[in-house]
């Protein structure tokens, strides 16, 4: 099966200081995360965070798919990491540049 994210939901976890999201893979749920200092903003809060990750959500999803590609897990945390090993970085334009 492919995953998918067909439902835009997210929300930000504070003590964490995450944004969370699911993907699908057929009927299976799978819980991803990314960290805020990997989403493109300067600015702080709830609203700044899911406001960069929807800026951003197409180049996420692209690293979430890499990471679910690896290996099953029960859950899924995207960082900085994650993008600078794919040779670029997230833009606020949502577009990868390298």
């Amino acid at each position: 099966m492919t995953l998918n994210f067909p439902n835009s939901t997210r929300s930000y976890d504070e003590t964490r200081r995450r944004v969370s999201f699911v993907g699908h893979d057929g009927i299976f749920e799978v819980p991803f995360f990314i960290q805020t200092d990997a989403l493109p903003t300067a600015a702080h809060g709830e609203a700044a965070y899911l406001a960069a990750f929807d800026a951003a959500h197409a180049s996420i999803f692209d690293a979430a798919r890499k990471a679910y590609e690896k290996g099953r897990k029960p859950e899924y945390v995207l960082t900085a990491g994650d993008f600078q090993k794919a040779g670029a970085r997230v833009q606020t334009t949502g577009v990868i540049q390298p």
